[in-house]
């Protein structure tokens, strides 16, 4: 099931997605929300009448560095032998069709696309056999990073964490198995040239092994969202272009990039 979170005449809900042609999309209006258990009201409109919103607010958003071996390779990184995470607040996340500021602090931003896991319940030490029970679904994500600054400084709660820096959508896909999540493509395109391609398989450590470490350390919330690193082929942006990400079985995630005003 595709579940999408929209606004229409000023009111907020989640709805199934339903139909296959993007011209005939519509959503089925859930009752309650999608975390625990709900039902479909029955009521549908048009996914075009509609505005998508990011598809969860996430209490955190967890961000595994340098996951894929050609990335780490082309910026000059190490392999790390241990996953490597960072933050992006909540207030980094917008969702499809939204505006990517361009922040006034970078003269270097740079699209990364990444496979986002969503979490479906509260959980801490997750044992590897459960890591599938903790998971409500998928769905891509852009690690906006300003390079310069994320080279500058070190550290990266700034070049990676400012507002708008952590696109997601469309929506949830939740019926991907753990399996299929880990040996899917995901592309990015600018202006519709292709500058990113890898599969997930290619993941240095697979999903499983990021969500045991990061609940070794911290509690995961419903919402909260795992970026689980992204392939080679990261590049610039510039005021102006658009910028998409596709991961198969899942969709596609729009934004346009624009001066910050």
């Amino acid at each position: 099931m595709r579940i999408a979170r929209f606004s229409i005449d000023g009111n907020v809900a989640f709805g199934a997605v339903e139909g296959d042609k993007p011209d005939e999309l519509v959503l089925d209006i859930i009752k309650g929300i999608p975390f625990a258990d709900f039902e479909l009201s029955g009521t549908k409109v048009p996914l075009s009448k509609v505005r998508l919103l990011p598809p969860v607010l996430p209490n955190k958003v967890v961000a595994f560095g340098r996951n894929y071996a050609e990335h780490a390779r082309e910026l000059g990184n190490e392999v790390p032998d241990a996953p490597f995470a960072f933050f992006k607040p909540s207030t980094s996340v917008i969702g499809p069709g939204d505006e990517i500021r361009y922040p006034s602090f970078t003269e270097d931003l740079h699209h990364e696309a990444e496979l986002a896991v969503v979490i479906g319940r509260m959980c801490r030490e997750v044992p590897r056999e459960r890591v599938a029970d903790v998971i409500f679904g998928y769905t891509c994500a852009n690690d906006i990073t300003a390079r310069d600054v994320q080279k500058r400084e070190k550290q990266w709660a700034r070049a990676k964490g400012f507002d708008g820096s952590c696109p997601l959508g469309p929506w949830v896909e939740t019926d991907l198995d753990l399996a299929t999540a880990g040996d899917l493509t995901i592309q990015l395109t600018v202006n519709g040239d292709q500058r990113q391609l890898g599969r997930t398989s290619e993941m240095i450590h697979p999903i499983a092994d990021l969500i045991v470490n990061i609940t070794e350390a911290m509690t995961l919330l419903p919402g909260d969202v795992i970026l689980t690193g992204t392939p080679a082929g990261v590049g610039p942006l510039t005021v102006g272009d658009e910028v998409a990400v596709t991961i198969e079985g899942i969709g596609t995630l729009t934004n346009k990039v624009v001066k910050r005003g």
